[in-house]
């Protein structure tokens, strides 16, 4: 995982302990975009990386 959206994991969980609501649902909604993104290149990667060589 991307050390990006780990940081905005990690600021998605203060803001939500602290309180601060807005800032942890943009926090968390950035984190989740961050997260299917680097699923999806991941994927992509393992495809790719499966082609047989010539």
């Amino acid at each position: 995982m991307s050390p990006l959206a780990l940081v905005f994991l990690v600021i998605a969980l203060v803001a939500a302990i602290v309180g601060f609501t807005g800032v942890a649902g943009l926090a968390a909604q950035v984190a989740e975009i961050l997260f299917f993104v680097f699923l999806a290149l991941f994927v992509v990667a393992l495809v790719v990386g499966r082609r047989p060589q010539m």
